[in-house]
């Protein structure tokens, strides 16, 4: 299991500083300081350790998201929930550099994007499970339509972020336009509760 955390923690490196598609099994093994027999111990494939690297991120942003919008009751205090996921979610340059090397390798692979797919429903469905829960609590705006809808519209705004993200590097402008884009989304624009 060390052995496989240590591959994961260096192929996240090498991911984030060359990008998927130009990274070699022998650069992953060098950067962790195991051979290549490690390696295969561990993964059958480039794509395989790829993919776990993206399931082990991925987890944690829907970890993250679902503790931070379980804090209310029933109801659910939009402004002071979105403060809470935008504080929380991993706004990593590093990351995102890795993740959209991923969603563009799904793009063409089918099999890939299957797995992607699932991932980015697991979140959505987390998001929409705690709308759902809200309705009759508190006012959603209409537009949104169902909750999965405006689970949709909400991993939306982060991707659109995100991706602004990865050109001007500005995290704590990144939270705060995530913060006014997933406030305006989930309320009429003003902050009362």
């Amino acid at each position: 299991m060390h052995t496989r955390a240590n591959l994961l923690d260096a192929a996240f490196a090498v991911f984030a500083a060359k990008g998927f598609g130009r990274v070699s099994i022998e650069e992953v093994c060098e950067s962790a300081g195991y051979s290549r027999g490690a390696f295969y111990s561990n993964f059958d494939s480039l794509d395989e350790l790829f993919f776990a690297l993206y399931e082990q991120r991925a987890d944690l942003i829907a970890e993250q998201v679902t503790t931070a919008l379980a804090a209310d009751g029933p109801g659910l205090d939009v402004p002071a929930a979105v403060e809470r996921v935008t504080e929380v979610l991993l706004l990593d340059r590093d990351w995102l550099l890795v993740k959209t090397d991923f969603l563009v390798h799904a793009a063409r692979d089918p099999a890939v994007a299957r797995t992607l797919l699932e991932h980015r429903a697991r979140l959505r469905r987390a998001i929409a499970g705690r709308l759902a829960r809200a309705r009759g609590h508190t006012a959603l705006p209409a537009v949104l339509g169902d909750a999965d809808e405006a689970a949709h519209a909400v991993v939306a705004a982060y991707d659109g972020v995100t991706t602004q993200l990865l050109l001007d590097r500005d995290v704590a402008g990144a939270r705060v336009w995530l913060g006014q884009l997933l406030t305006a989304l989930l309320t009429d624009g003003s902050t009362r509760h």
